[in-house]
């Protein structure tokens, strides 16, 4: 950090380079990949948990 003219601290933006952003999208990807795999978990232990009968209950 940086002091400017009035004594605050100036804080200076970061440089994006490709490695940083590609290193970005990979964990990106790595994070929704394991929320999807966490919302399939879920879908399947429902499923699971209602048993084979859920489709034939009666409306």
């Amino acid at each position: 950090m940086q002091n400017d003219e009035s004594g605050r601290h100036k804080i200076e933006a970061p440089v994006w380079t490709e490695e940083l952003i590609e290193r970005r999208r990979q964990r990106n990807r790595a994070i929704a990949w394991t929320l999807v795999a966490f919302i399939v978990l879920f879908f399947v232990v429902t499923i699971v948990k209602l048993g084979g009968n859920v489709a034939n209950r009666p409306f």
